[in-house]
């Protein structure tokens, strides 16, 4: 009876953990200016626009 509960554990185990799924966040750090903007409290989203940024 021990045997057949260590089995089936196991089986559980393996079942549960073969099961891997990776997420992305689609556009990761791809923030547009206004958006940008209002997270950063500013008043002008001309800074975090594409052409705008100093590199």
């Amino acid at each position: 009876m021990r045997k057949i509960f260590i089995v089936l554990t196991l089986i559980c185990m393996v079942f549960l953990t073969s099961c891997y799924t990776t997420r992305t966040a689609g556009n990761s750090g791809k923030v547009p200016p206004g958006q940008a903007k209002k997270a950063a409290g500013t008043k002008s989203a001309k800074p975090f626009a594409h052409g705008q940024r100093n590199k």
